[in-house]
């Protein structure tokens, strides 16, 4: 088996308020959209991030637990720190619930995160190292 992910899939509650957020208030694209079911958005070359409305994710999967903070992150890496900042006044003005400050980490880098409707966190970081800037498009 190769070694890469080609989806990420979120179940949400609100299809509809999580389209409003990533489409409307981040900018982002969708590559799939059938409302009420589910929004595709391509975050890399060959990654998807689906987000799955949670009918049809418990249709197909069973039953899925939600609520709290999910033990997951994802992240969205920067070319700057101001950059960071950017991002994070974005996500604050596209209605998300939690934005922490960004900071200087002690790994090196800078970053800041944001929940969406659903409580997923984002990273969106600035990593000088090498790993940081090998996957800056």
């Amino acid at each position: 088996m190769d070694q890469r992910l080609s989806f990420v899939t979120l179940v949400v509650r609100d299809l509809a308020a999580t389209r409003r957020f990533y489409v409307d208030g981040l900018g982002w694209h969708p590559e799939l959209d059938v409302p009420g079911e589910v929004l595709m958005l391509r975050v890399a070359d060959r990654v998807v991030l689906s987000l799955w409305a949670l009918g049809a994710a418990v249709a197909e999967i069973g039953e899925v637990t939600l609520g709290g903070t999910p033990p997951v992150t994802l992240a969205h890496n920067v070319a700057t720190t101001e950059e960071v900042d950017a991002a994070l006044e974005q996500a604050r003005a596209a209605g998300a619930p939690s934005v922490s400050a960004a900071q200087h980490r002690d790994w090196g880098g800078y970053s800041g995160y944001f929940a969406d409707p659903d409580g997923f966190r984002w990273e969106v970081a600035y990593n000088p190292g090498p790993i940081g800037t090998s996957v800056l498009p």
